[in-house]
């Protein structure tokens, strides 16, 4: 009977961790716009959450399985966002401000594939580059590696584009996705 008893403990935080990992990816695909695929992912995730909380309703006289469902749950968030961040779905913008005016940076990101929009600016200190850098989520990371080799001191400040529209880089993304061109085929502006 403990045997039974360790094992609906371990099939409920199991299938809630399962559960609500794909409730995050659910969310996350429904705010970046894949209704199809969010709505693949509900169809699983509603499946999974009525046979976890059956279990949990039909043995309620068991604190354990309460717990284990409650542990689930929160370990079923981490590993939602872990796999999240994993897809790295859509795009991330960066402005990048760079004390070093006259470098190179702006042909040098567009050569790594990064489109790259860059303007003259006026800080505190005096005259400054602002660049607009756009890039695919999961090659965020490797942005700002790349941002940071090439001029330590740059101020960054990153966000999530709702809505892209025009301009050559898109292009280029688009045809990429198609398995047109690779990451450093792409050299042209924002």
């Amino acid at each position: 009977m403990l045997e039974n008893s360790y094992m609906m403990v371990a099939i409920i935080l199991i299938i809630n961790i399962v559960y609500v990992s794909f409730f995050t990816i659910r969310m996350i695909l429904t705010l970046k716009g894949y209704r199809y695929v969010a709505a693949f992912v509900s169809m699983i995730e509603v499946v999974i959450y009525v046979v976890g909380l059956g279990l949990v309703l039909d043995n309620l006289n068991e604190i354990q399985n309460l717990v284990a469902y409650a542990v689930g749950y929160g370990l079923g968030v981490i590993a939602g966002m872990k796999i999240e961040e994993k897809l790295a779905l859509g795009y991330i913008t960066v402005n990048v401000i760079t004390k070093e005016y006259d470098r190179n940076l702006p042909h040098e990101l567009r050569s790594k594939g990064y489109g790259v929009t860059n303007w003259a600016a006026n800080g505190l200190e005096g005259d400054r580059m602002a660049m607009q850098i756009l890039t695919p989520r999961k090659y965020e990371m490797k942005l700002y590696q790349t941002i940071k080799e090439l001029d330590p001191k740059a101020f960054m400040i990153a966000y999530e584009p709702k809505a892209i529209h025009g301009g050559f880089w898109v292009k280029s993304v688009r045809k990429m996705r198609k398995g047109k061109l690779k990451v450093n085929e792409q050299k042209e502006d924002v």
